[in-house]
């Protein structure tokens, strides 16, 4: 049994969805994992992981129009208003969402379905730099 982790860094530059699904990828192959848990994790509440569809990019623009009508930019809203128009909405959709999530690895092979990708789903306006963790607990 093994465990070991890794700090992914994810610059983003606005409210979107970024895929880092092929990093993943890289580092189980590059430890030659076999069998085992991976832990993804990330160090903000402003921003938050989803696995989604990876196909068709409608997908991603559609969730971004939905949470921004579910929970709108309007500071008259809102008390904590100390960042910006964004700040506590921004909070707010990281609670609705995941800040972690946990796949299985068999056989060396991460195990999403054909459609899915991981991402980080930035929910402030401006440039972030992130922090995700991955922790892989196995053989």
């Amino acid at each position: 049994m093994i465990q070991k982790f890794f700090d992914l860094e994810i610059k983003t530059n606005g409210l979107r969805l970024y895929e880092f699904t092929n990093e993943i990828i890289d580092w189980i192959k590059l430890n030659r994992f076999k069998n085992g848990l991976l832990n993804i994790s990330i160090l903000h509440t402003s921003a938050s992981l989803i696995i989604q569809e990876n196909a068709d990019p409608d997908v991603q623009t559609d969730l971004i129009n939905y949470f921004d009508k579910l929970v709108p930019m309007n500071n008259d809203l809102y008390i904590h208003t100390e960042e910006g128009k964004d700040d506590m909405p921004a909070h707010i959709k990281s609670a609705l969402t995941n800040n972690q999530i946990s796949l299985s690895i068999k056989e060396g092979n991460f195990l999403l379905g054909s459609w899915q990708g991981i991402y980080l789903f930035e929910h402030r306006i401006k440039q972030q730099n992130r922090t995700v963790i991955l922790h892989y607990i196995g053989d």
